[in-house]
C-alpha cells in the first residue's frame, strides 16, 4: 500500500537537494535527470502495482 502521509525526516532539505541538482541544467538535461531519478525510485519501490498506485496519485494531485 502506498504511503501518502508525510514520511521524510527533512522534507525541506530533500527539496533543496532536488532543486540544487537541477541548477545550471538546460530543460532537456533537467528532463533527463528527472527520468533517471524516476527509474531509480521505481526500482527502489520494486513493485509494479505500487508504482501504478503512485502514478495515479501523482496524476490526480494536479
Amino acid at each position: 500500500m502506498l504511503n501518502l502521509s508525510p514520511n521524510l525526516s527533512d522534507p525541506d532539505g530533500c527539496y533543496d537537494l532536488l532543486i540544487a541538482a537541477h541548477e545550471g541544467m538546460s530543460k532537456d538535461e533537467s528532463d533527463v535527470l528527472n527520468a533517471r531519478l524516476i527509474l531509480i525510485l521505481m526500482n527502489q519501490l520494486g513493485d509494479k502495482a505500487l508504482f501504478a498506485e503512485a502514478l495515479e496519485a501523482a496524476k490526480s494531485a494536479g
